[in-house]
C-alpha cells in the first residue's frame, strides 16, 4: 500500500530541507496563527504511556497528567466550547512525569485508565468510570502486580513502569495492556472481562541470554479492531551506542513482521528484538535512534523516530512501509536541535536524548506535528507531505515563544465529525523528569 498522496496546490510551498534548526526560517513557514488554549497550568507527561488522550465522542476528549506535587489528574475537555472538568484521582502519587495515565474506552462506554509508579516493585494501578465518560465517576484505584512465579523465575527482575491499554473489537473486545514490567522488559496482560481480572501475562521480548538491565523501549498504536502495531529499540539510547528501530504487529494471537511473516504465537513468547523487522539499523556515523510515534492507515504503517549522530544534533525521520517493494521508505524531515531539559550550569545533562518529539495525525499520516529548537527555544510546527516524506509544507503553531513547547500529541480514536486537537507541554521549568513545572496547551484545528 502506498502512502497518502494529495493533489498539489500551487499556493503551498514544499521544502526539500528545513536547514539548521537553530537558524531563523521565516520564509519557509506558512502563516497559521491558531488560538492557543491552556488546559491546565500544572501538568506533565512522558511519551511512553499512551494513549495519554482519547476522543470519547465528537465533543469530548479525556486526558491526564502528573502535577508538580505528584498527583494524578484527569481532565475531560469539550474542544468546541473549551469547557473542561478535572478529577484528581490519586493525590500526591509520585513526582515523576513517567507516571501519566493512559486511556481506552471500554465496550460499555466507560473509561479505563492505567498508570504506574516509575521503576518500583509497587505494581500498576487501574481505574474505571462507573458512569460512562464522566471522569468524576472514577472509583477506587486498584493495584495489580502482573507477575507469576514462572515469569519471575525466567526473568528475575520485578519493576513496573508505563501502561498502554487497547481494546480489540475483533477479539471479543478483549483488553490488552502493555508495559515495562517483569524482567525490565515489555510485558503484556490480557483481560476478558474489561479489566476486572487478567487471564494471561507474558514477557513479550527479551534478550538471550536474559540480562536484567537491558530495556527495549516501545511505542504502540491500534485502531481498536484487530491489530496492535509496535515500534521498539534495542534499549535506551544512553546505554546502546547503536540503538536501532524495529517494527512488528500483534494480530490473532501472534506477532508478525511487516511483510506478514510470523514471528511467534503468544505461546512462543518472548521473541528477541532482532526477530522483528528492522526499520533503521543504527551505526556510529548516522547515530543511535529513539522512537516518537507509530500509526497505520489502510494497511500501511507509518513511523516517526529520531537519529542522534551527536547528542546536540537530533534528526527527525519519517518512515512508511512500501508493501510492493517490501522496504521502508525513510526520509529525514529536519534537524531538531539538542535536548530540551534545562541543564544546570556546570552539570552534565542526564537525558541528552530527550528530543522535542513528534506526533502523527492518525487520520492523516501525511500530517505531523513536531517540536524543534528555533533560536534556542522549542517551537511546535505542523508539517504536511504530499510525496511520502520527500518534501514538506511547514506551518508554525507557536512562534517567538518565551518558553519551550514539547511533546505534542493528538488524541487517539478521533471521530470523523470531530475537529483535530493538538496538545503539548509548555515548560516553565524542566530540569528532569522529577523536577519540572509545566502546563498543558492545546489548539483546535479549523
Amino acid at each position: 500500500m502506498k502512502p497518502i498522496l494529495l493533489l498539489p496546490v500551487l499556493s503551498l510551498v514544499f521544502l526539500l530541507a528545513c536547514g539548521s534548526s537553530t537558524q531563523k526560517n521565516p520564509e519557509t513557514s506558512q502563516p497559521h496563527s491558531p488560538t492557543i488554549h491552556t488546559l491546565c497550568d500544572d501538568g506533565a507527561w512522558c511519551w511512553f504511556s499512551d494513549p495519554r488522550a482519547i476522543y470519547t465522542d465528537a465533543d469530548k476528549i479525556v486526558t491526564g497528567w502528573v502535577k508538580k506535587d505528584g498527583s494524578i489528574e484527569m481532565a475531560s475537555l469539550n474542544p468546541e466550547t473549551g469547557d473542561a472538568k478535572f478529577n484528581n484521582i490519586y493525590p500526591q502519587f509520585e513526582f515523576d512525569d513517567h507516571d501519566n495515565p493512559a486511556f481506552t474506552q471500554l465496550p460499555d462506554g466507560t473509561i479505563f485508565t492505567m498508570y504506574a509508579w516509575h521503576a518500583t516493585d509497587k505494581g500498576v494501578l487501574s481505574n474505571t468510570t462507573t458512569n460512562g465518560t464522566d471522569i468524576s465517576s472514577f472509583g477506587e484505584n486498584e493495584i495489580f502486580k502482573p507477575k507469576t512465579e514462572e515469569l519471575l523465575k525466567n526473568f528475575p527482575r520485578e519493576t513496573y513502569t508505563y501502561a498502554n491499554p487497547f481494546v480489540l473489537s475483533e477479539e471479543d473486545n478483549k483488553l490488552f495492556v502493555f508495559g515495562r514490567w517483569i524482567g525490565f522488559k515489555p510485558n503484556l496482560i490480557i483481560s476478558e472481562d474489561q479489566g476486572k481480572t487478567w487471564s494471561r501475562q507474558y514477557v513479550v521480548m527479551s534478550d538471550v541470554p536474559f540480562t536484567p538491565n537491558n530495556r527495549p523501549y516501545v511505542k504502540y498504536y491500534s485502531d481498536g479492531k484487530s491489530r496492535i502495531h509496535m515500534i521498539f529499540t534495542d534499549g535506551h539510547p544512553r546505554v546502546e551506542s547503536t540503538n536501532s528501530v524495529y517494527y512488528c504487529y500483534y494480530e490473532k494471537g501472534a506477532f508478525w513482521k511487516s511483510d506478514g511473516t510470523k514471528i511467534c504465537d503468544l505461546s512462543g513468547l518472548p521473541f528477541q528484538v532482532s526477530d522483528a523487522t528492522v526499520v533503521y539499523k543504527a551505526d556510529e556515523e548516522n547515530g543511535r535512534a529513539w522512537i516518537c510515534d507509530v500509526v497505520e492507515q489502510e494497511g500501511t504503517p507509518y513511523i516517526l523516530y529520531t537519529r542522534h549522530p551527536q547528542e546536540t544534533d537530533h534528526r527527525y525521520h519519517y518512515v512508511w512501509y512500501n508493501a510492493e517493494a517490501k522496504t521502508w521508505e525513510d526520509h529525514e524531515i529536519c534537524q531538531a536541535g539538542k535536548w530540551f531539559p534545562q541543564t544546570p550550569e556546570g552539570e552534565t545533562e542526564r537525558e541528552p536524548h530527550y528530543m522535542g518529539n513528534m506526533t502523527f495525525n492518525p487520520n492523516k499520516p501525511n500530517e505531523i506535528y513536531l517540536s524543534r529548537e528555533i533560536n534556542g527555544v522549542f517551537e511546535i510546527e505542523k508539517r504536511t507531505t504530499n510525496d511520502g516524506g520527500k518534501s514538506w509544507k511547514i506551518e508554525a503553531i507557536t512562534q517567538n515563544s518565551p518558553l519551550d513547547n514539547v511533546r505534542p500529541f493528538i488524541p487517539r480514536y478521533q471521530p470523523k465529525d470531530a475537529k483535530t486537537v493538538v496538545m503539548w507541554m509548555e515548560n516553565n521549568k524542566y530540569i528532569h523528569y522529577t523536577d519540572y513545572d509545566c502546563s498543558i496547551k492545546y489548539i483546535v484545528e479549523p
